[in-house]
């Protein structure tokens, strides 16, 4: 089997608000081989910056597009091809929206090993430690506190027996602030656990103080409080307190994650399969991870073929505590598949057709992409 074709596609909604919502627009990535059997994969990143890099034509033996790298090669030797799209591209790449880009194609590459031998993709990454997995509802704060507490109480209603909001306008008002993490948590009641997203609107010594007024509100983990590249800020922080630091969204290689486990010393690792070099890499950083005593969850904003082959990837580890599941109202994030990932009573199941389990909708691709 062959790699034949790799297409890589903007889809955007018509108009897109001015928030961190990753649901209104993506890259869909498309691969196909000369036994006809396609793949699917899927890129969180600026999606025009993304194709580019996709599409990119040779410029040297080092800084060439990853299309070019994959054509003609075998679809199984993903390892392989992770490495030459890794090498063939590291003039311009090594981090950052080059391996957000090498993830679309190595996801839709285990798609197809998985279509190819009629099995689950969690049974090529070493089999299943479980069927499904707690979801926890992801959503933006409301527009006020009212709102706030309706889309709590309605995902609780759902049978999400955990919930978190974030991004803005945490950071702007620390009163407002505990006001917004008080009304998730006289909504979610005193059984479901509550996430707080920060959006890296703090520096260390403000996520302190703030992680000892939201104490009395006993939140699961606090998300993102500082900046990315902030190691130093995260290693005081988790050893300031008690409440659970998350991170690891904007990583995208393991080298970024072992700065944060190892100088952060955060306590929950997120990865993004979609943004950290697909499931090729995302496995490497779970088990490192895993070596260290930490649980892993996945992060997830985008469509269900990234919740998809999150539940193969939380699956096939023993230290995954949650799904990140994005509940926010999408076209893009509800139709793009045409059999949508369900959580019921709080859990999602992971899927056991072939390949990532996911349909692609070709009407709504057409309907949203962009040339």
């Amino acid at each position: 089997m062959r790699i034949t074709e790799v297409e890589a596609m903007v889809l955007s909604l018509p108009e897109k608000r001015e928030r961190t919502d990753g649901t209104q627009d993506m890259l869909l990535v498309k691969v196909t081989t000369d036994e006809g059997i396609v793949g699917y994969g899927e890129v969180d990143s600026s999606p025009l910056v993304a194709k580019a890099i996709i599409d990119a034509p040779v410029s040297h033996t080092i800084c060439r597009g990853l299309r070019h790298l994959v054509l003609g090669q075998d679809p199984f030797a993903h390892e392989m091809l992770w490495h030459r799209m890794y090498n063939g591209a590291i003039y311009h790449g090594r981090r950052g929206a080059v391996l957000q880009a090498m993830s679309g194609i190595d996801l839709a590459l285990w798609d197809i090993m998985g279509k190819a031998l009629g099995v689950p993709v969690y049974r090529l990454l070493g089999g299943s430690f479980r069927k499904e997995v707690r979801a926890y509802a992801s959503a933006l704060w409301g527009d006020n506190l009212r709102h706030t507490g309706d889309k709590v109480r309605r995902y609780r209603d759902q049978g999400f027996t955990a919930v978190k909001m974030g991004w803005e306008p945490l950071g702007q008002d620390a009163d407002y602030d505990v006001q917004l993490v008080r009304a998730m948590r006289e909504a979610a009641g005193p059984k479901m656990d509550v996430l707080i997203d920060v959006g890296f609107a703090w520096d260390a010594k403000t996520a302190i103080q703030m992680c000892r007024r939201f104490a009395e509100f006993d939140i699961f983990w606090l998300e993102e409080p500082l900046h990315p590249d902030n190691l130093e800020g995260y290693r005081r922080l988790s050893d300031a307190v008690e409440t659970r630091i998350a991170a690891g969204e904007e990583e995208s290689c393991r080298a970024g994650y072992l700065d944060l486990m190892d100088r952060g010393r955060i306590d929950v690792v997120q990865v993004d399969v979609t943004r950290a070099g697909g499931l090729t890499e995302a496995r490497k950083i779970a088990w490192l991870a895993h070596d260290r005593g930490l649980p892993v969850v996945n992060h997830s904003f985008t469509t269900d073929i990234n919740i998809a082959a999150s539940l193969h990837l939380l699956a096939s580890i023993p230290n995954a505590i949650f799904l990140e599941f994005c509940v926010e109202d999408s076209p893009l994030r509800m139709e793009l598949c045409r059999e949508p990932i369900q959580v019921i009573e709080g859990m999602a199941r992971v899927p056991e057709t072939p390949g990532l389990g996911v349909e692609i909708n070709e009407d709504v691709v057409e309907r949203y992409r962009v040339e």
